[in-house]
């Protein structure tokens, strides 16, 4: 009895061995533009938004936001109908 059960579940073993689907090893996506290849987000306002990172050595760098243009001048009042 013992030997039968031993030899039904090698068999059932065998059998469901070839049932097994290897799946392909995929690589990592490319990072999204502006961020370091290793690095963690940072949100540390909790807005939402990426303030900037922090890289495998702890150390926190700040996302650089260039600042707005400014204004268009204001128009003038001589002209053709100053």
């Amino acid at each position: 009895m013992n030997k039968g059960l031993i030899v039904l579940a090698a068999v059932s073993g065998l059998a469901l061995a070839g049932c097994k689907k290897e799946e392909p090893i995929v690589a990592a996506p490319p990072p999204p533009p502006g961020s370091v290849a290793g690095s963690t987000a940072a949100d540390r306002d909790g807005d939402g938004v990426i303030d900037g990172y922090y890289t495998a050595d702890g150390i926190y760098h700040p996302n650089y936001t260039p600042p707005p243009p400014p204004p268009p001048p204001a128009p003038s009042r001589t002209g053709e109908r100053g």
